[in-house]
């Protein structure tokens, strides 16, 4: 009989490890198939050297931000053939970049797959036809609303947004800000920043400051530590936080001597943006570690977009490999009613199925806070999916990822 009920123990154990590799088979048979950049490294080289010989560029000049910044590609003419772009549909991009303008680092797009027209990094780098459908708002969040000395939003008690620039490596074709893209580069004077610097000091429950644009890191390394200093010398500002898309559109930016004033300021924080598997690259991956290794907590806030990454298993292998990177999955935001940006837009339901299908099939390291914005600047608003499904004064009823349902005591 012992032995017999030691038997079945056993059997159920298998039965239940069993059950468990069986919940994440279906990720693990098609994980291989979304690569990430590391993963696709060799046909990212051979475009990488495709663009340098149309550029005429060194291995050196190519691993300057500078000269990335510089030779940025603005003219679909320039780089068509090299991303496989039909003549046909060169002039609906023309028509578009007429609204909207567009410029993409020669580094960024070496990660386009000429092959594919569906390609992840094709859809956020290259204007498509559908930006100008006209449903949706210049400034939804109502930014303008929420601004008490230019270049600050604050919606929140203790925190808040100053925004230095209108400059970033490479103009995402969603980005919530297009409406400041204007025609020309421009950081915001020294004499505004000092206003938004004056404000944080005048009032003293804001303990929490992030620096944004634009791409934050586009200022340039002296404006950078001047900014930071100047924070600083503020006793009730705690944290100081930066946010980038420079480690994924501009790695190259991430210098020695970023890091080096980076890291006399701590705590700092940077928050990053990878929104594809195939944006994690040797280069993203340098840039990033370069950031931890200085002991600067990364997070990263993905944008949920249609046809980029709308589905769980893309959003599960990036948001691990991004943990192999040192960075952690902190926001999916909900795409906002950006005008120009409705071929982007999807439903609530596919973003709760993906937070659904990564609760407890990974790592919660791996899982972060879906976020919608409350438009005209209501703010970030979790969406989670109905774990509780019934508390009172005596029992609070639960389901776990499995759909099980059990109960607790509550009191």
């Amino acid at each position: 009989m012992g032995n017999l009920t030691a038997e079945t123990v056993c059997q159920t154990n298998m039965d239940r490890f069993s059950r468990l590799k069986d919940s994440i088979a279906d990720y693990i048979q098609c994980k291989d198939r979304i690569l990430t950049g590391l993963e696709d490294e060799e046909r990212i080289e051979a475009q990488k050297r495709k663009i340098m010989d149309r550029l005429g560029a060194t291995e050196e000049q190519w691993n300057d931000y500078k000269w990335q910044l510089a030779n940025r590609f603005t003219d679909i003419n320039d780089f068509a053939d090299l991303i496989g772009v039909s003549p046909k549909s060169i002039a609906g991009i023309e028509e578009v970049g007429r609204t909207y303008r567009y410029a993409i680092s020669p580094y960024y797009l070496s990660l386009i797959d000429p092959d594919d027209l569906k390609c992840p990094i094709r859809k956020q780098a290259i204007p498509s036809p559908d930006e100008l459908i006209p449903d949706g708002e210049l400034d939804p969040m109502d930014e303008a609303g929420w601004t008490p000395v230019d270049s600050v939003t604050r919606r929140y008690p203790d925190r808040l947004i100053i925004k230095v620039t209108n400059i970033c490596g490479m103009y995402c074709r969603f980005c919530q800000r297009r409406r400041m893209i204007g025609e020309t580069d421009n950081n915001v004077s020294w004499n505004k920043i000092e206003a938004a610097i004056d404000y944080v000091r005048e009032n003293k429950e804001i303990r929490d400051v992030l620096i944004t644009g634009g791409d934050a890191f586009m200022l340039s390394d002296s404006m950078i530590e001047k900014l930071l200093s100047s924070l600083r010398a503020i006793d009730h500002v705690e944290i100081i936080r930066f946010g980038t898309r420079t480690p994924v559109t501009l790695p190259q930016r991430i210098t020695e001597n970023l890091v080096n004033i980076l890291k006399k300021y701590h705590p700092i924080y940077v928050n990053t943006h990878f929104n594809s598997p195939r944006e994690i690259t040797k280069e993203s991956k340098e840039a990033c570690e370069r950031l931890a290794n200085a002991g600067i907590p990364l997070g990263n806030q993905m944008v949920l977009l249609n046809g980029v990454n709308n589905d769980p298993y893309t959003v599960r292998k990036l948001n691990q490999s991004l943990l192999k990177i040192r960075v952690k999955p902190y926001y999916i935001f909900h795409p906002k009613k950006v005008k120009g940006t409705s071929h982007f837009w999807v439903s609530i339901e596919e973003g709760m199925e993906i937070m659904e299908t990564l609760r407890g099939r990974t790592s919660g390291m791996a899982i972060p806070t879906y976020i919608v914005n409350g438009p005209g600047g209501l703010g970030k608003t979790p969406i989670l999916p109905n774990y509780l499904m019934y508390i009172g004064a005596e029992k609070a009823v639960f389901r776990n990822w499995e759909g099980k349902t059990f109960e607790i005591d509550n009191k």
